[in-house]
């Protein structure tokens, strides 16, 4: 299992500690929201829960709860800009179908259980 971060998410996410002051990396998780079912969550962490998988990349920490992993497992963090919007951009392979304002995503059950 892995997550993986581009070296422009990985940038943008020093950047923003930096600002903070404090942090020890970013939480990456998912929950239930939206039409399609899961939505992803995105925090700074200051204190790690023991049951964190951490995936370190381009010196950049990111900490995965158990649960979100499944649903994470191969996901790819970009930061993307396009025209004036910029975000962060989550290149997962578990997704099977996301709804049409992209704020919520499905996931290929058979894909994320094996």
């Amino acid at each position: 299992m892995a997550i993986t971060v581009t070296a422009a998410a990985a940038r943008h996410i020093k950047g923003q500690l930096s600002q903070r002051g404090r942090g020890l990396g970013i939480r990456l998780g998912v929950r239930t929201s939206g039409c399609s079912g899961m939505a992803y969550v995105l925090e700074f962490v200051d204190v790690v829960d023991e049951s964190d998988q951490v995936f370190e990349d381009h010196g950049v920490s990111v900490f995965v709860d158990p649960r979100s992993l499944v649903y994470l497992d191969g996901t790819e963090l970009d930061f993307v800009r396009e025209g004036l919007n910029e975000g962060f951009k989550f290149n997962n392979p578990n997704v099977a179908s996301e709804c049409g304002c992209g704020e919520s995503f499905n996931v290929d059950t058979d894909r994320a259980a094996s």
